[in-house]
């Protein structure tokens, strides 16, 4: 009798604690970081996002003092208005900032995907919504994992890095610290390859004289950052081949890309140049994209096709840099058309590869 007691006792209390489990799902979150915007056109809400973005010592990686007479006596209060007028052009009196709106809708399409256990959330490293805010709410929440998903696909310190930054610097004041995984980069992920040339295939590339992969540029100071063993970028074949050595520096990410891309489509080595925008002097990444475009149509180019793989949402450098500052060069200059390719925004096929890539 004390035996069959004992066996039911036990066989109750297992059944009690599966149940339980059952109850207590583990409470996981993927995070969406993206670079920022500013509030509204205004040239008050520019300058206070052009002034957060380049003070940042990973954007103008200077000396502190060098950096806040340039960016708070020179550059801010020069480049606000010009900026602001950029601004008003690519923006939406109903949906606002373009990056905004794509970010949101990319959230809300990978909550759907994912499921109600998993929680999507989404922070701005400047501006709003904040990566301080966002993480408050979710220190409340009280998640046993935070999957971290930078909308960057090449590692860059004054993106990725300056973003990662900003999360472990709060997250590390928390007293309780859930388990963390943190997506640096992605450029070499066949999915999100796959999802590139996608929106290649919404264009007839044969009608195209030239095609360009344009990447936001940065100085050569920082990829130069990445090496450890006293090379510069520039010794480390970055253009050719990626290794161990060069698997986090920007440029051969870029370079990574772009050939996974061109093999996909199989372009010759003459159909396609890559290029940098968006510089401040000469000591950026080269070839410059502007210039790119400008030999293209003083050499004969009609029509150009524009890939911007650095960007995964489309925003001021892409709708306003490509498709409207770019398009007056060329045409100048006696070309006809630049064509830019959609970024991935909040696509089907992309919100799958963030959810494969997050949950594998």
């Amino acid at each position: 009798m004390f035996n069959q007691h004992k066996i039911s006792v036990d066989s109750v209390s297992s059944y009690l604690c599966v149940e339980n489990k059952k109850l207590m799902k583990h409470k996981t979150a993927i995070l969406l970081l993206q670079l920022g915007t500013p509030d509204s056109p205004k040239k008050s809400d520019v300058r206070k996002y052009l002034t957060q973005f380049l003070n940042d010592p990973r954007v103008i990686d200077i000396p502190w003092l060098a950096r806040t007479l340039l960016v708070n006596g020179i550059i801010v209060p020069f480049r606000s208005g010009n900026s602001s007028k950029l601004y008003k052009a690519i923006w939406d009196e109903k949906t606002g900032s373009p990056l905004l709106k794509h970010t949101l809708d990319l959230q809300k399409k990978l909550q759907a995907t994912v499921g109600e256990d998993i929680k999507v959330e989404m922070a701005m490293r400047y501006q709003s919504p904040s990566t301080e805010s966002v993480l408050e709410r979710m220190r409340k929440e009280g998640y046993h994992k935070i999957i971290v998903f930078p909308l960057y696909p090449q590692y860059a310190s004054s993106s990725t890095g300056t973003a990662l930054q900003l999360f472990m610097e709060i997250v590390s004041k928390w007293w309780v610290i859930p388990e963390i995984k943190i997506i640096s980069q992605y450029y070499d992920n066949p999915d999100y390859i796959n999802c590139i040339v996608n929106r290649a295939k919404q264009h007839d590339l044969s009608k195209y004289d030239h095609i360009i992969f344009s990447y936001h540029g940065l100085p050569e100071r920082q990829v130069d950052k990445v090496y450890n063993d006293g090379y510069l970028c520039k010794d480390h074949h970055c253009e050719t081949e990626l290794s161990n050595e060069n698997y986090y520096c920007y440029k051969a990410g870029c370079y990574q890309t772009t050939k996974e891309i061109v093999e996909k489509l199989n372009l010759p080595a003459d159909k396609y140049t890559i290029s940098f925008q968006s510089r401040l002097d000469d000591k950026w990444l080269k070839p410059y994209s502007d210039k790119v475009v400008e030999e293209l149509a003083k050499k004969g180019a009609k029509n150009v096709l524009v890939f911007s793989p650095a960007f995964t949402a489309d925003c001021l450098e892409t709708i306003y840099e490509i498709g409207t500052e770019y398009q007056e060069i060329f045409h100048k200059y006696g070309g006809e058309k630049i064509q830019l390719v959609e970024s991935l925004n909040s696509g089907d096929d992309w919100v799958e590869t963030i959810k494969k890539i997050a949950l594998q």
